[in-house]
């Protein structure tokens, strides 16, 4: 993303980048996702502590750089291109626009300044077993008990739920149903009657847990705004992750149209460069154009994420606009690279995988269609996402 940026915002990109190639190789990610972790905690620190990306967004009273969302969106751009596995998504892309857009001052000063130093390491429980889009399945239940109240429920494909000690957590309260009722729940990952289990899915660079709440007693104070009114600030989580993980995918998409270009540069078949054949010009181009749209659709979201009445269509647009860049380029990535494309030691299969995942971890790109045509009044779809 590169559409009239400052120079500022210039040099942001190429900081996170040089740090990246640095602290973001391909050996040192393969290290990360074999460990018993499954993500790289000095990596983790050196972004707080040397870097300082995780008070990019954050205001500047709780120790924050207070920049904005193009300069988040640019760190997701370049952790994308090396699939960086650390849980910087579920933080500073759900967890962070989730505590802020609740607006709970006494939740934000408890929390933010040690996120900002990397103390804080953020999961949020969004969906139930179904997987589906919210309002559909919100994952945990909210009920007054005694003087507190009470979690209970089971929260499916956590991004990075094992690595998290602040656990983030929608829960409706009974007899409700759509966007009514819905809770935010900040609360740590060791309160009794939590159990994370880490489950094995198709993307190891990013692992999914499984989180279970077992009548979790919570007192007033971990409730991020008034019990039952967290629509909007569910909807902006939602909405910025949207547009962080649509960076992230245009990130994979460019890295996947470079390691192709300079493979075809190289391999030699029949007597030639294979980059010389028309089949796979074509295919070089074809990737090139959706990495291109994708960039432009991003650039516009981003510049309207704060636009209330804008924010759910343009972040649906980069939303689908971005995961089919990836998916589109990875998969031709590994066709181009041809039999050693489809090896383990290559790391075109790690992109792959991180691009068919995040296609469905806030929603695939059909559903994000249907946002897009409901926003724009071109459908009369009644559903639970109305």
């Amino acid at each position: 993303m590169n559409i009239t940026l400052s120079d500022e915002q210039l040099a942001i990109a190429e900081s996170a980048r040089d740090f990246l190639n640095e602290h973001g190789t391909s050996a040192r990610l393969r290290t990360a996702m074999e460990s018993e972790d499954g993500w790289d905690r000095e990596q983790w620190q050196a972004m707080a502590v040397e870097m300082g990306w995780l008070g990019v967004a954050a205001p500047e009273r709780f120790g924050g750089s207070d920049l904005g969302l193009i300069e988040l969106a640019l760190l997701h751009e370049e952790t994308g291109r090396t699939l960086t596995a650390a849980p910087l998504f579920s933080t500073l892309g759900l967890a962070l626009p989730a505590l802020m857009g609740a607006g709970c001052e006494a939740i934000q000063s408890r929390f933010l300044p040690r996120l900002v130093e990397g103390d804080i390491r953020a999961a949020v429980c969004l969906t139930g077993k179904s997987g589906a889009p919210l309002p559909a399945d919100a994952p945990c239940t909210i009920r007054r008990e005694g003087t507190g109240w009470a979690l209970n429920g089971q929260a499916d494909y956590v991004l990075m739920g094992h690595a998290a000690n602040l656990l983030v957590v929608v829960a409706r309260s009974e007899d409700t149903s759509g966007w009514d009722g819905l809770s935010l729940v900040a609360l740590d990952a060791n309160t009794a009657g939590i159990a994370v289990e880490r489950v094995t899915s198709l993307d190891p660079t990013r692992p999914f847990s499984r989180i279970r709440f077992d009548n979790v007693i919570i007192d007033d104070a971990a409730i991020v705004g008034p019990v039952g009114k967290a629509e909007p600030a569910i909807r902006r989580m939602l909405a910025v992750g949207t547009v962080m993980l649509a960076a992230e995918q245009l990130g994979g998409a460019e890295r996947v149209l470079e390691m192709s270009t300079e493979y075809a540069k190289q391999r030699v078949q029949f007597g030639r460069v294979i980059g010389s054949f028309q089949a796979i010009k074509h295919k070089l181009a074809d990737m090139m154009m959706a990495v291109e749209s994708a960039r432009s659709a991003l650039s516009y979201a981003v510049r309207l994420l704060d636009v209330p009445d804008a924010m759910e269509e343009v972040a649906a647009i980069a939303g689908a606009s971005c995961s089919e860049a990836f998916m589109q380029c990875a998969a031709d990535t590994i066709q181009i690279h041809g039999g050693i494309g489809f090896t383990w030691e290559h790391d075109a299969h790690l992109y792959f995988k991180r691009a068919r995942t995040s296609a469905t971890v806030l929603g695939t790109p059909s559903h994000h269609y249907d946002v897009v045509a409901r926003e724009m009044g071109l459908t009369d779809i009644a559903d639970t996402q109305a």
